[in-house]
């Protein structure tokens, strides 16, 4: 099944749940987002971003 991604204009407005609040990345092929600044991974369910700290893994 192919990803889909996040509409632009709500990657433009997301951001990482932590404190820093920093951007993030779409990644197609792992179809998750990555925190530009703590390298948390948050998957993607039909272009819905799952923004859950305990469900986040870290970048290998």
């Amino acid at each position: 099944m192919p990803a889909t991604a996040p509409k632009p204009v709500l990657l433009e407005l997301l951001r990482c749940p932590e404190p820093h609040h920093a951007p993030l990345s779409f990644d197609r092929e792992t179809n998750a987002l990555t925190c530009s600044e703590c390298a948390k991974v948050f998957r993607v369910e039909d272009g819905i971003p799952v923004m859950l700290l305990d469900g986040a893994g870290d970048q290998d």
